[in-house]
């Protein structure tokens, strides 16, 4: 049963969902949805169905500034299995090529890595949202029919060993968004001359999110059939900026912010995204430092 709210109450945060292997990014945020009663949700970056692993979930006004956690970078861990490859990139693809996967060195597997490392050029997967004259990838895909992909440049922060046993490679990732995992797994198969497919991927972190507040579907679910305030597992908006200054307005100022209109902020930041906040401390948005100075209202929100 969804959980009801109070006199119809908006609900307005973020939760880091726990998104569990085998459904959807969607599914997952139609669930979340529907336990909060919310009118307004929207995840910040899919993950396929076979990755598990923190999916942010905004609800009522923190769709405001989704697209800022959408941005942010990406962390993974990522268990490849080598010696096969497979028509979607991934485990639930079905295998095309099996190879005798040779030993393989520390040396050789960080010297590998260290050459994907940086700024590196991938070609999105057939099985993938990008649409091509209106259609979804991997719709084509899944009609047997595959296009030319345009290379897309992406910047791999860091990209760290944790476990080379038999044939399975584990790797932490920290990544800018849209950047493939599994092309990143077959891309190193294909340099360690034997192939690979992902079998295992988790995401760890978005932008200033870790895993240590995530709540799984399950869990929601047994609080809400046990009364619980599902609004206890929510974090404030302003807490997916917090690498950004606070500025704070006096009432007089946040009239006119609220009004839409550019203002000087004395001992304000000298540019880039600000928070703004009222005088008793009150989230009232994004703002961001114009060439002169004045500080302009990009994303309000209604608290």
């Amino acid at each position: 049963m969804p959980h009801k709210r109070n006199g119809g109450e908006e609900v307005n945060g973020i939760l880091l969902l726990d998104k569990p292997a085998g459904i959807t990014s969607n599914a997952a945020l139609q669930s979340v949805k529907r336990l909060y009663n919310a009118r307004k949700a929207g995840h910040t970056g899919s993950l396929d169905p076979l990755a598990t692993g923190i999916l942010p979930v905004c609800l009522g006004e923190a769709t405001k500034i989704s697209g800022f956690i959408l941005e942010a970078d990406k962390f993974y861990r990522v268990v490849i299995k080598l010696g096969v490859k497979t028509t979607t990139g991934d485990a639930d693809g079905d295998i095309m090529e099996s190879h005798l996967v040779s030993k393989i060195s520390y040396n050789e597997l960080n010297a590998v890595l260290a050459e994907f490392t940086g700024s590196i050029e991938q070609i999105p997967p057939m099985h993938s949202a990008i649409k091509q004259a209106g259609q979804p990838l991997y719709k084509l895909a899944h009609r047997g029919i595959v296009v030319e992909r345009k290379p897309r440049t992406v910047v791999i922060r860091e990209l760290t060993m944790r476990r080379l046993q038999d044939d399975f490679l584990e790797i932490d990732v920290h990544c800018t968004k849209g950047t493939y995992m599994r092309t990143l797994a077959e891309d190193i198969g294909e340099r360690l001359g034997c192939g690979g497919h992902i079998v295992a991927l988790r995401r760890l972190g978005v932008g200033m999110f870790d895993n240590n507040r995530m709540i799984t579907l399950d869990e929601l679910h047994l609080a809400a059939r046990d009364g619980l305030a599902l609004d206890t597992f929510l974090l404030p908006i302003e807490s997916a900026l917090a690498h950004w200054p606070d500025v704070k307005l006096s009432q007089d100022v946040a009239y006119f912010i609220k009004r839409g209109q550019a203002v000087v902020v004395p001992h304000a930041p000298t540019q880039g995204f600000v928070k703004l906040f009222s005088g008793d401390a009150h989230f009232m948005g994004i703002g961001r430092i114009l060439d002169d100075g004045r500080v302009a209202p990009r994303r309000l929100v209604n608290l």
